[in-house]
């Protein structure tokens, strides 16, 4: 058979990522949750009918699934027994190749003429998923029972009917379950939409020329990461970054991460990493990979992505640390700030080797804010589930980005207009943190800062979040970023977490306040080199105060 030509192959490229991109858009625009629909807290994909490997998946989808829903959709495989034309799978098990509790997968084969062809797969962040909390961010869970209901493989949906008894199973273990129905509709959908495209690419091509596109695609991925990683001196580098506690013991846990790079290949090592903790900042093994992957990606964004592109990187086990939980570790944090801090190690290590190619820590935080309360005018309970951006690291030639979406995704905060239509609360302030971005010849973004009010009712607020004993750091002599931090004030006063950036079950009564600030990105390079007028402009605009830019740049 005669190699298929590039036209070709680059419109069969597009058309599974579009495929994709349909998935994810019609999962946003029915999803109930506000986390999904505008968070966007949420991916789709495609994935190998017996390897379970990525085919490929949605440009609008969040990269830290990239490698979990690939391994997920494994177990599933591993696990599915018979399957026909409009089952659907759901599974949440953290240890079956997942992430916390809260992110929940669909998984359903893709017949094409009678004969399975693919998996298709999505991710959505539910808002709760029951546990001690609302929300699911139990910052002082012992083990995972703790966190919420776990799911393992089973099929929700049999030939397309959705099965009452399982769901009902399901409904009467977590809050606000009546909304929940919203959710599961969304995410079925949008397979169904995914399956539909798929038929008529296979329509249009044959199935032939698509799998052998399939595969020269992942050929080509390979390659072409090969070549980005040769970019990399041969050599060992080290890194190392530190989470503020793991929630119940307050001590800081440290990952280090050994970067070995031979010909066309990079080893990593997180074994000399913090044993496993108590408290639910451990992180199962799918994400602890996905986050190596994550970083890589992060380095070169150009690679196109699907299985091959994972090839040519080898991530060593790391058994006996937190990196590797296993069953009853608690791991709400795994996703949102473990596997932050893991890109971040893995950009300390290798910017000594690449510093044109990479760029200061960013904030590195979702900071993950869970309000759970009774709305007496709406007369309905409700769980408001919100995340917030914060500063990216400056990098050779421009100074970070401000405000901006976490290491791992793309999500995005919802717009407080939103916020207050659908619960109690009121911003009273959304600003810039201003002073937060680390100084160096290009300095850091800055993160934000914002004053929540709760207006009626009662409510639990809980919140995991980190850097709020160490700030994103800087790079080649660039300082730190500022840090995360807390305030609740109740009746007026003001409470702090005794854990800096972690708490759960802090009980507010309508007036109260809780104001957080969110850390900037670290600086890159000597802040004495920085530009004068620079400096300046940045003064004029409020992001630093003339006596903070005297202190971090010398003076101006």
């Amino acid at each position: 058979m005669a190699a298929i030509d590039p036209v070709t192959l680059t419109v069969i490229q597009s058309g599974l990522q579009q495929v994709c991109n349909e998935m994810d858009l019609s999962f946003c625009r029915a999803a109930f949750s506000p986390v999904i629909s505008e968070s966007q807290d949420r991916s789709n994909g495609i994935y190998h009918r017996d390897t379970g490997e990525l085919i490929a998946q949605g440009e609008y989808g969040l990269p830290i699934f990239v490698g979990t829903m690939q391994f997920s959709t494994q177990e599933v495989i591993k696990r599915a027994g018979d399957i026909a034309p409009g089952d659907i799978f759901i599974v949440n098990d953290p240890y079956l190749g997942g992430t916390h509790l809260m992110d929940v997968r669909f998984v359903k084969p893709f017949f094409y003429r009678g004969k399975l062809f693919s998996w298709l797969a999505n991710t959505g962040h539910w808002p709760d998923i029951g546990g001690m909390v609302p929300g699911g961010f139990s910052a002082h869970a012992t083990e995972i029972e703790q966190e919420g209901i776990r799911l393992p493989p089973v099929k929700l949906f049999k030939r397309g009917e959705l099965d009452q008894e399982i769901l009902s199973i399901i409904m009467s273990n977590i809050r606000i379950a009546e909304e929940r129905i919203g959710d599961i509709k969304a995410q079925a959908s949008s397979l169904v939409i995914g399956e539909k495209r798929l038929t008529q690419l296979l329509d249009r091509y044959g199935q032939d020329t698509i799998e052998e596109a399939i595969a020269e695609l992942k050929r080509r991925s390979a390659t072409l990461m090969r070549a980005c990683v040769n970019r990399i001196p041969d050599g060992e580098y080290t890194g190392e970054s530190f989470l503020d506690s793991d929630g119940v013991v307050d001590e800081p846990l440290r990952i280090r991460v050994r970067v070995t790079k031979t010909e066309g290949l990079l080893e990593f090592d997180l074994g000399e990493s913090s044993p496993p903790c108590q408290g639910p900042m451990n992180s199962v093994v799918a994400t602890t990979r996905s986050s190596v992957y994550l970083a890589i990606k992060h380095i070169f964004p150009d690679v196109p992505i699907n299985a091959g592109t994972f090839e040519p990187l080898r991530i060593k086990d790391p058994e006996g640390t937190f990196l590797y939980a296993k069953y009853p570790r608690p791991v709400s944090g795994c996703a949102a700030e473990v596997s932050q801090r893991i890109a971040e190690a893995v950009f300390n290590a290798l910017i000594p080797a690449i510093p044109d190619w990479l760029f200061a820590a960013p904030a590195g935080t979702t900071a993950n804010l869970a309000i759970g309360g009774y709305d007496p005018l709406k007369q309905r309970s409700y769980v408001m589930y919100a995340i917030s951006g914060g500063g990216y690291g400056g990098y050779d030639g421009g100074d970070g980005l401000t405000n901006g979406c976490s290491t791992i995704g793309i999500s995005k905060s919802q717009p407080a207009e939103v916020l207050e239509q659908l619960y109690p609360i009121l911003f009273e302030k959304y600003a810039i943190h201003e002073g937060s971005g680390g100084a160096g010849k290009y300095r850091g973004g800055m993160g934000i800062h914002f004053r929540m009010r709760l207006l009626r009712g009662t409510a639990t607020a809980s919140m995991v979040m980190d850097h709020g004993k160490f700030g994103p750091p800087g790079a080649l002599g660039g300082s730190d970023g500022g840090k995360t931090r807390i305030v609740i004030y109740r009746d007026g006063k003001p409470y702090e977490p005794p854990h800096v950036s972690k708490d759960q079950g802090v009980i507010m009564q309508a007036g109260d306040v809780i104001e957080v600030f969110t850390p900037g990105g670290g600086g890159y390079g000597d802040p004495m080199q920085r530009d004068r007028s620079a400096v300046l402009r940045d003064v004029a605009r409020g992001y630093y105060s003339a006596e903070q830019a005297a202190e971090k740049f010398g003076s101006c």
